[in-house]
């Protein structure tokens, strides 16, 4: 046999004893794990890093806390907080409550074409956020918009939606909750379902009513469910930015900005990407608090 089939079989037997049945599945991982590293893991890395600097003259300058202390003394940073609570306030609430309404309703026997009603009630939430929120922002125009259409021909007066502080306010609100209801409608049927059927069973021989069923049995048990669905929206109103950005713009005079939507300004169009992480990382720690206080509320959904 020649050396140079030796050193063949030398490299291939070497081969062989890296990728074994012992450790094959970390090497199969292994891509994953990069991905997830470089894309996650180094970015919120670098980005608490880069709040201790400042971007400027095209050089990031060590400046220590003092994006941090800048951040307390912003007037336009408590204006975004206070907006983003308000949606949080009003909005998350009525969502919670209306994803579990329809999710009852569609849930009952009488419905017939149940799984026509699921599909439409979900289609808003695979919509795209760029064009529903373009086509919200036509359908509330002042002038020419279909609401205001509508409101003049039963006799009221049309609203300047875009163009007053609390007007903005509720539109962007009926915006998010018509998005976003259908795909915690979703989540609340799975849970319904999860409720054994004896249940119901039992509290028909009793006689009870709907909505003593409602109150007695679906609402206790899917309390975790409805806890979820809390604090996902709660998370997702603080990182509101679409509607913000297209629908209002921010304004009328920062009425309806967002914390998301001056995180954007700050880094990408005032370009001060020391300050805009500081805010990103308060972001974190709000959202951290808000859901930690839900679950303490809460119990946990425990029954």
């Amino acid at each position: 046999m020649s050396s140079d089939n030796i050193g063949i079989r030398c490299k291939l037997s070497r081969r062989k004893s890296i990728i074994t049945q012992k450790n094959a599945p970390y090497f199969f991982l292994l891509p994953i794990v990069i991905i997830f590293l470089v894309f996650m893991v180094y970015p919120i890395i670098h980005s608490f890093i880069l709040s201790f600097f400042n971007f400027e003259g095209g050089q990031y300058q060590p400046i220590g806390f003092q994006n941090y202390a800048t951040m307390f003394q912003d007037p336009i940073f408590y204006k975004s907080l206070g907006n983003t609570f308000i949606y949080l306030v009003i909005q998350v609430p009525i969502m919670v409550l209306l994803s579990l309404f329809l999710a009852v309703l569609v849930e009952q026997d009488f419905l017939k074409f149940r799984s026509c009603y699921r599909i439409s009630v979900f289609l808003p939430s695979i919509t795209a956020l760029v064009a529903y929120a373009i086509v919200f922002k036509l359908l509330l125009n002042t002038d020419y918009g279909l609401i205001n259409h509508f409101l003049r021909a039963i006799g009221f007066a049309g609203v300047d939606w875009l163009n007053t502080e609390w007007g903005a306010r509720f539109s962007i609100i009926m915006a998010i909750t018509w998005r976003w209801t259908g795909y915690n409608t979703i989540i609340m049927i799975a849970g319904i379902k999860g409720i054994p059927n004896e249940l119901y069973e039992s509290a028909d021989i009793d006689g009870a009513s709907f909505f003593k069923k409602l109150t007695k049995i679906t609402i206790p048990m899917v309390k975790p469910i409805m806890l979820f669905v809390s604090i996902t929206s709660t998370i997702g109103t603080l990182q509101l930015f679409d509607e913000s950005y297209i629908l209002t713009s921010g304004g009328p005079d920062n009425a309806t900005i967002t914390i998301g939507h001056y995180l954007y300004d700050t880094g990408f169009k005032f370009f001060k990407f020391g300050y805009a992480a500081a805010l990103s990382y308060a972001l974190v720690v709000i959202i951290g608090v808000l859901s930690l206080i839900q679950f303490k509320m809460t119990k946990g959904g425990e029954n």
